[in-house]
């Protein structure tokens, strides 16, 4: 190994480290500054740990320590050793200790009377935390290891996972906070999930397209020609009529799609284009490959 090639692990590693202190912190103040305060339950063993909180006084960052201690001594015998958990194991150290030693630097009584605000700021500050220690590779910990867990030996979907898991935490909660306390649980997971996937993936930029034609050249030439985009053709077969049909593949900018829609159709009236949804597109003439990123 080379002693650039050494920097660059040592920078890399570097970077890791401070995407999940930031978002492990971040993750915590969402705890203490708009969970716990207003008895909202976020998703996972966190929103388990605010609860008990509420209902018997146990302290949120211990709860998550004990509560992770299982889940992750599984993780370590089914997912593949330390390497696979030793971040996760950071996380939720490091998120209980902070939830729990700063907590009296927190306003106690919250920073706002609207419950939903306090919803709201919490799925945000919530899902940017998640998305930072995503982008590191690392996790929350519990129901997130866990679904990795049930994935591997059981072949469970994450999602399902994660919808039984919230799920339970919202009924919790209105069980213990009451139900209007279970509607704002929901509000705050949806926040964050979606704040989560917003920082973890970037903002939706591109657009896919897939077109079906008889006239593959005249509307690729057009494409290329007018949106500077590059085409490519896969050969089809119309189950339908059972005849040959091209199919094109294009990727371009989300304020290209009515200009691509309307070279498509001058080109060919009767084609056929289906408008696909993506986040970003690395190579020539998108984002550059993202050599060295942590």
């Amino acid at each position: 190994m080379t002693e650039t090639t050494q920097r660059f692990n040592w920078r890399a590693t570097a970077g890791r480290l401070i995407l999940l202190t930031v978002g492990t912190l971040i993750g915590a103040a969402a705890v203490n500054l708009f969970f716990e305060p207003y008895s909202i339950a976020p998703s996972g063993v966190s929103g388990l740990a605010v609860i008990l909180n509420y209902w018997i006084g146990t302290p949120i960052g211990l709860v998550i320590l004990l509560g992770n201690i299982p889940i992750q001594l599984l993780a370590l015998r089914t997912l593949g050793g330390w390497k696979v958990v030793a971040r996760t194991v950071y996380v939720v150290a490091l998120y209980a200790l902070a939830i729990d030693l700063t907590a009296p630097l927190f306003p106690q009584q919250g920073i706002t009377e609207d419950r939903l605000l306090a919803a709201l700021f919490g799925g945000i500050l919530g899902g940017i935390a998640g998305g930072l220690i995503y982008r590191a590779g690392g996790t929350f910990g519990g129901t997130s290891t866990l679904a990795r867990i049930l994935q591997k030996r059981l072949g469970t979907p994450l999602n399902n996972t994660y919808l039984y898991t919230d799920t339970a935490v919202v009924l919790l909660a209105g069980v213990i906070f009451g139900w209007e306390g279970a509607l704002y649980a929901i509000v705050a997971i949806f926040v964050d999930g979606t704040l989560a996937d917003y920082v973890l993936d970037g903002p939706s930029t591109i657009r896919t397209a897939t077109v079906i034609t008889d006239h593959p050249d005249t509307v690729a030439q057009a494409v290329i020609a007018q949106l500077g985009r590059g085409v490519t053709l896969w050969q089809g077969t119309g189950m339908y009529t059972g005849l040959p049909r091209a199919v094109l593949f294009v990727t371009v900018l989300r304020p290209q799609v009515g200009e691509l829609r309307a070279l498509v159709f001058a080109a060919d009236p009767q084609a056929f284009i289906v408008i696909g949804q993506g986040h970003t597109a690395y190579g020539e003439g998108f984002s550059p490959p993202a050599r060295g990123r942590v």
